[in-house]
Parts: structure tokens; C-alpha cells; sequence
């Protein structure tokens, strides 16, 4: 599991970043706001630490535009005691709070807990609902949206989508489209009308042959149709 860590204090930093390494976990580690909050945007994040107090980005406004397109945990590390500041981070979308001087076993037995909860939560939804980069497709209620905003697609444009997103990563031939989506074996007059619904969905998510911008993070990296 990959975990950020954003704290300007680079003797904390660089603590945290042991301790998370020697637990097995790959880390992200960071001494300022805006890298951190960059590879947030960038890289699969499955737990954030992060430092409230820092010279560019505070942790708070980090914490908020994660939240805008992320659930992951995020754990908030400062020197700030006082309930109101638990209180503003936990409503802007922290999962736990930490102060300083800290232990790190405990800390690292918040994160272990965070993590539990949340792949616990992620496993019981991972059947309904797919999220690859700035897309989420919803299985139970037919919606997908990207950006945060709703795409309009047919029932068949919804089904194919779903399926491509349900196989990130691998690659996938119209006679598979064709055979899970309808149980019937694939034939030559198909190929045209799966790749129009193809044309259709990428259209609405903007994307084209000129525009691949979501080739790898929408289709999956190996994609192709063929």
C-alpha cells in the first residue's frame, strides 16, 4: 500500500518514512504542501499523513481538495491541541488526529486501523462501483461521472464502460465485448457497432485519438480494441 507523508519538520519526516517502510508500506514523503498535494493528484494514495502547519499549503486545505476526489484515510499530524482544530480537520475531511510529540508505534497502529476500515469499506462496495482516476462508474445505479460531474451514457455505452473499468489493465477484444455483454459468439458485422459506442463514450468523456489524456487512467493501461 502506498502512503503520503507530508511533514517540513524532516527529522518527523523522515522518522514517519522509516517506521512506514520497515511495516511494508511503499511512501510518498514530502517536506512541503504543494508537492504533496501534487502526488496526491498523480499516484494511487491508500493513507495520507499530514502535517497541519507547513510553509506553503496547509494540511487543512491539502485535506480539503484530497476530499473533492478522493475517500483514501488521511491522518492529520500537528502540534495543535485544542479541540477546535480536531474539530476543523475532522469536518473537513480528516479520518484521525494526531499531535505531537507523538509515538510512532501508535501512530503506526492508527494507520494499520485506518487502513483496515477502509479496504474493508472498499471491498464492499468494489462490486458496484469502479474508480480509475478522475472516473467513477456506479454498477447499481447506472451513473458514471468524471471530474465529479455526470455523463449521460446509454444502457449498452454504460455496460461497455463497465466493463473495460471492471478489467484496468488488461486488454480486452471486441469478440470479448460482444460475447460478455450479449452470451452470444462474436461475428465480423459486430466489430462497426461495438466501436461506435466506443466513438460515443469517448466523445462524452472528451477524449480522441488527438486527445489521449485518459487513455491510461479511463481504459486502463494495455487497452485496446481489436
Amino acid at each position: 500500500m502506498k502512503i503520503l507523508v507530508v511533514d517540513d519538520e524532516k527529522e518527523i519526516a523522515d522518522l514517519l518514512e522509516l517506521y512506514l517502510k520497515n511495516e511494508g508500506y511503499e511512501v510518498y514523503k514530502y517536506y512541503n504542501g504543494s508537492e504533496a498535494l501534487l502526488c496526491s493528484e498523480k499516484e494511487h494514495i491508500d493513507l495520507a499523513i499530514l502535517d497541519i502547519m507547513l510553509p506553503d499549503i496547509d494540511g487543512l486545505t491539502i485535506c480539503q481538495k484530497i476530499r473533492e476526489k478522493h475517500d483514501f484515510p488521511i491522518i492529520m499530524l500537528t502540534a495543535k491541541e485544542t479541540e477546535i482544530d480536531k474539530i476543523t480537520g475532522l469536518t473537513m475531511g480528516a479520518d484521525d488526529y494526531v499531535t505531537k510529540p507523538f509515538r510512532p508505534l501508535e501512530l503506526m497502529a492508527r494507520v494499520k486501523a485506518q487502513l483496515r476500515r477502509y479496504t474493508s469499506f472498499s471491498n464492499q462496495k468494489k462490486d458496484h462501483m469502479v474508480t480509475i482516476g478522475a472516473l467513477t462508474i456506479e454498477k447499481e445505479n447506472h451513473q458514471c461521472y468524471l471530474n465529479n460531474e455526470l455523463i449521460s451514457l446509454t444502457p449498452t455505452e454504460f455496460d461497455i464502460l463497465w466493463l473495460l473499468c471492471e478489467n484496468e489493465g488488461k486488454v480486452i477484444t471486441v469478440d470479448q465485448i460482444f460475447q460478455e455483454l450479449w452470451g452470444e459468439k462474436y461475428y465480423t458485422a459486430n466489430s462497426s457497432s461495438i466501436m461506435v459506442h466506443i466513438r460515443h463514450i469517448r466523445e462524452k468523456m472528451n477524449d480522441s485519438a488527438d486527445n489521449p489524456k485518459y487513455i491510461k487512467t479511463v481504459w486502463g493501461v494495455g487497452y485496446k480494441i481489436g
